[in-house]
């Protein structure tokens, strides 16, 4: 895939105290209203017009109280992160979407501190979050994510934020409904409709921690986002990158109630190989059309104008892979 224009380049003592001191961190350079004016990929690829490069994965980080944290080197299958930052480094990308439970086993921000800065946390002037629910384990604010964070994470406490990268827009939701509220009349789903419906796209991907459907061991078990998926779906939503299971799936384009639709359907992918550990696949969803559960790593797109293509990079020398392309399409 084409690389990203000249990453931002920091030295590894100052990367590791910005990642350190998130809570007074630089925000992006970025006009955060509704939608920000200018995102860091748009700002990249303005004299370019070519396709922009981001890379996503959910279930990070560590407990740094983990026996085989390891500076977040970690050991076997667990606390891998580093070793997932290794691969964002060789890609480069403009954009780093992370997919929530950012941080285990919760989200305290000395948490953040000793751990997720060690490893992701190197790339946060790239990065575009949504929270988990181990965010919220601790703390029914999620204090911990949203100081780490700050504007990387939206420019209010909500969870929910919208972005431009290149020609793509990017909805990021807090599928974390029993605290946040999905129902219809929520706010934030009042928001996702009037986004939807005032600012038109071509082409749009929505991140969010919880799947619609899976094969692990979550299943479809989170039913509780299904209103902000079916306006997802009305809107013409091409894209949606989900963690919580940990494991590498593919499916093909879903409803909103996970039917197929291979026309006006969702493509989602599970990635929760960011390196915290695995979950097994316990049964194999009708629509599943790639699985992992053995590869640590990160989901690699690369947008362009008119559809997107993907990759999945694994981390620690494993051969697993997974790529192919499509086209956006529009609302049904």
């Amino acid at each position: 895939m084409k690389r990203g224009a000249a990453p931002i380049v920091v030295g590894a003592a100052l990367s590791w105290m910005l990642a350190v001191s998130a809570a007074q961190a630089r925000p992006l350079d970025v006009s955060w209203s509704m939608v920000p004016a200018v995102a860091p990929a748009e700002r990249h690829h303005a004299h370019q017009g070519g396709p922009v490069t981001v890379v996503a994965a959910g279930d990070i980080a560590c407990d740094p109280r983990n026996a085989l944290f390891n500076n977040g080197w970690g050991s076997g299958g667990w606390c891998r992160a580093n070793a997932v930052d290794k691969v964002i480094r060789s890609v480069d990308p403009d954009a780093v979407l992370a997919l929530g439970d950012e941080q285990y086993n919760d989200g305290r921000l000395k948490a953040f501190q000793q751990s997720y800065a060690w490893s992701w946390g190197k790339e946060l002037a790239r990065t575009y979050a949504v929270p988990g629910n181990h965010e919220y384990y601790g703390s029914h604010t999620a204090y911990g994510y949203f100081t780490y964070f700050g504007a990387h994470a939206g420019p209010t406490r909500n969870g929910w934020y919208t972005v431009r990268i290149g020609d793509w827009r990017l909805i990021a939701l807090n599928s974390n409904c029993g605290i946040v509220g999905c129902a219809a009349g929520t706010r934030q789903f009042n928001w996702l409709r009037s986004t939807l419906d005032q600012q038109p796209s071509r082409c749009t991907v929505a991140i969010m921690h919880h799947p619609l459907v899976s094969s692990g061991p979550h299943g479809d078990d989170e039913t509780h986002a299904r209103p902000l998926w079916k306006l997802l779906y009305r809107h013409g939503v091409d894209v949606a990158l989900v963690g919580h299971d940990h494991q590498y799936e593919r499916f093909a384009p879903v409803n909103a109630l996970g039917v197929g639709n291979r026309t006006y359907g969702i493509r989602e992918f599970v990635v929760g190989t960011g390196g915290a550990e695995h979950y097994p696949v316990t049964s194999v969803h009708r629509y599943s059309q790639v699985h992992n559960s053995q590869a640590y790593g990160v989901l690699e797109l690369s947008l362009t104008s008119r559809g997107y293509s993907w990759q999945f990079d694994p981390a620690l020398g494993a051969t697993f892979t997974d790529r192919g392309s499509a086209t956006c399409h529009g609302a049904p």
